[in-house]
């Protein structure tokens, strides 16, 4: 199953994909993010974390241009709650550690809580670290 959600040039900006042998839920953002994109896509993703009630969730912000952390508050105080209470557990982000995403996906790891998250730079660790805490989350 995957989304696609298309800017108004009609430019994919986000790409949503689950994985039913992972169990996992796949976000491939591109390009620059405004608040009115996070928010659609965000708001797409929340609805098929709980269409599978799914706990793992790989943001892929690799191929983002600049901040976006005009939605850190809304993502912590609106979606967070709403991802929970879909399944999502462990939330892995993966970013270039040096690009201005990077630098809003830190501020977003201080402001959400309720389930982990981790930030990579590398795509493989993110997917193994999501395997690892998720299995580890079903046996506490």
């Amino acid at each position: 199953m995957k989304k696609e959600l298309k800017n108004a040039l009609g430019r994919t900006y986000l790409s949503i994909e689950y994985d039913a042998q992972t169990h996992t839920v796949t976000n491939n953002w591109v390009g620059y993010q405004t608040f009115e994109s996070v928010v659609a896509g965000a708001n797409e993703c929340a609805q098929v974390l709980g269409q599978f009630n799914c706990p793992k969730l790989l943001n892929d912000n690799r191929q983002v241009s600049g901040p976006w952390n005009h939605a850190v508050e809304w993502i912590a105080t609106d979606w967070t709650p709403r991802a929970i209470a879909n399944g999502l557990r462990c939330f892995a982000h993966v970013v270039h550690p040096d690009s201005l995403a990077g630098i809003s996906s830190e501020e977003m790891q201080q402001s959400v809580s309720g389930f982990q998250m981790q930030i990579f730079g590398e795509i493989e660790e993110a997917r193994k670290w999501l395997q690892v805490s998720a299995a580890a989350q079903m046996q506490a």
